[in-house]
Formats: C-alpha cells, structure tokens, sequence
C-alpha cells in the first residue's frame, strides 16, 4: 500500500483520482504507471501527466459481453477482501479521515507482518 485517500462518498472520481497522485508524487518516486477504471476523466490522466505517473484508463471492449475481467483489477479487489477482514474498516467508526486512512495503513501493516512470519491466521481470529 502507497498511499490512502478518504474521502467522503459524495466526492467525485476525478478529485480522489487527482488528490491520489498527488499523495504517491509526495511519497515516492517509484511508481511511474497507474492504472485506473473507465470512471475516471481525462482530468486524472492529465495530472498523472504534470506529477510524473503515467495514468492509463483501463477499458471493457465492447464487442464482449457478460463477465470479463479486467487487467490487474484483480489486484484492486484483492486488497479490498483484505482490508474487510480487519473488522474496523468493515464499518463507518472513525469520524475522522485521518483516524481512517491509519486503519487502513494498520490493516495492511498486519498483513505483511503475517506473511513476514509465516501466520496462517490473524491473531484475532485463534481460539
């Protein structure tokens, strides 16, 4: 995990997508390549443009239908199935952003250190 941006569900795509980049630019200079869902605009690529990431707008082919999966969305909903199973982030706790984004970096912290160690399980989770 890079870096976490909360939001409140009333913002728009494109102002996470952008205070994102913003974020990652600040944090590391590592990632050269984004790649993000039909949602967001023109705005977010043009800014990964000014901040130095490649933004690459990953889109369905409309020639198939039904289910398709998309490149490395996987990896998206992957972290999402993680991030549930620490049980603060399941529901609406923190009142602030901030207290929020730790949870997440906390969250993710305890997984690398259960794959550091070898845990099968979460230490909550044992009887």
């Amino acid at each position: 995990m890079i870096a976490v941006v909360a939001v409140p569900a009333s913002a728009h795509e494109n102002a996470v997508g952008i205070a994102l980049l913003d974020k990652v630019a600040a944090d590391t200079d590592a990632v050269e390549k984004a790649l993000v869902d039909q949602g967001f605009k023109n705005a977010v690529v043009a800014h990964g443009e000014k901040v130095g990431i490649g933004v690459e707008v990953v889109e369905r082919n409309p020639a198939q239908t039904g289910f398709v999966p998309q490149a490395k969305r996987w990896v998206v909903e992957r972290a999402y199935g993680i991030l549930m199973l620490h049980r603060r982030l399941v529901r609406d706790y923190e009142h602030l952003r901030r207290s929020s984004e730790s949870r997440v970096y906390w969250a993710m912290t305890a997984v690398i250190l259960r794959r550091l160690t070898g845990a099968t399980t979460p230490a909550w989770r044992t009887a």
